[in-house]
């Protein structure tokens, strides 16, 4: 547990999720072991109170820490008790992010049996693992990334419409100094991806790494895939994308064998784009501003509101790029349905609130090149209509 704890201390400062003297994590194993410079009362009662292996106390980094401070204090001036974010990864992993007025040991613990995480009003975040403090990491970076997205979307909605307030104004000139820009990419994978299989789960390995290092997806939404010699080389669910080493699964185009199990939930989507298109690899990550712009829509009164994520029958697009409708699977609405027709004539798509599916014929160098590009596009079109 101490190689754990210590683990995912680093992948927390490295991620730029905090400050090395804004969080405590801490683990089971004789003893609580805590890795981390605050002191916080009360933690320990929420490990005799819960099934849990693992927790975090995190105060986040800028431009997070103010995002998510304005949303806690405009949820609590409305007498609401929780965020709200309309992407998908907290439709699917968070469901939405409980506030607290105050820290209260007992208050907390109740809230935590019921969901993923808290938000305490001008403290911090408290989220825990049940079987790993991997769970902790992924829980506070999925809250970061959803609350981001959703202060930039409300932002852009608001602004638009001439509603936008002196205070949530003064949040945006703060925040907008820390949305970066990302290096020059130079087409530094591997452009011998298919001389044999070895190759292959080399080349997905590091490709699901290098897109974390560049913050088109967290460490563990996303997924990557090569298709080589009757099978799909692809990322397996859950699993980190910058860890990738021994969570790939090869699966059969005829499923003659039973990895798909395993396989990211994605995999049918996969399997259709290859089967469809001359692509041999896909991306799919979660650019923040490909995800804001995804859902930047001016129709109003519409008969699909709330379910635009996964039915909406404008065609719509950002800078000649695609936004298609999709859920996760193979239902009727699923990205295996959404996703394929748009690549065939364009190597790059965009999923309503959800992320980019990039491709490519030779390696991953293309699919790389087009989600930074595609993120890039987005970012620019989105301060060019606030600004």
């Amino acid at each position: 547990m101490e190689k754990l704890i210590n683990k995912y201390a680093t992948k927390l400062l490295e991620a730029g999720l905090v400050d090395k003297d804004r969080f405590l994590i801490g683990g089971i194993d004789d003893d609580i072991l805590w890795e981390g410079l605050l002191e916080v009362k009360g933690l320990e009662e929420i490990f005799d109170k819960l099934s849990i292996n693992s927790l975090l106390f995190a105060k986040p980094k800028e431009p997070y820490g103010s995002i998510i401070n304005f949303l806690s204090k405009r949820v609590l001036e409305e007498n609401a008790d929780k965020i709200e974010p309309k992407d998908c990864e907290t439709r699917t992993f968070l469901h939405d992010l409980p506030v607290l007025n105050n820290y209260s040991t007992s208050e907390a613990i109740e809230v935590l049996k019921e969901r993923k995480c808290v938000i305490i009003d001008g403290f911090g975040v408290i989220t825990y693992g049940t079987v790993s403090p991997e769970q902790c990491f992924v829980t506070l970076s999925s809250v970061c990334f959803s609350t981001f997205v959703k202060f930039f979307s409300d932002y852009l909605k608001l602004k638009k419409e001439n509603r936008s307030d002196k205070e949530m104004e003064g949040v945006f000139n703060f925040v907008k100094n820390y949305k970066g820009s990302y290096p020059d990419f130079k087409n530094t994978l591997s452009k011998d991806i298919f001389e044999n299989e070895e190759s292959v789960y080399s080349a997905v390995a590091k490709a699901g790494k290098l897109t974390v290092e560049y913050g088109l997806v967290d460490s563990f939404f996303g997924n990557v895939s090569a298709f080589y010699n009757g099978n799909i080389y692809i990322s397996q669910t859950g699993s980190s994308l910058d860890e990738l080493d021994g969570y790939i699964d090869a699966c059969p185009f005829d499923g003659s064998t039973c990895t798909g199990l395993t396989a990211s939930s994605e995999l049918s989507a996969h399997m259709k784009i290859a089967s469809d298109t001359d692509c041999r690899t896909i991306l799919h990550g979660h650019p923040l501003f490909s995800v804001i712009m995804s859902m930047n829509c001016d129709k109003n009164d519409c008969e699909n509101e709330g379910s635009c994520f996964k039915i909406c029958p404008e065609k719509r697009e950002i800078s000649g790029i695609p936004i298609v409708p999709g859920e996760v699977g193979t239902g009727s609405f699923g990205l295996c349905n959404t996703v394929p027709p748009e690549l065939k004539n364009n190597n790059g798509v965009i999923v309503y609130g959800h992320g980019v599916f990039a491709t490519g014929e030779k390696d991953f160098n293309e699919p790389f090149k087009r989600l930074l590009e595609i993120e890039n596009r987005c970012m620019e079109e989105y301060f060019k209509l606030v600004l």
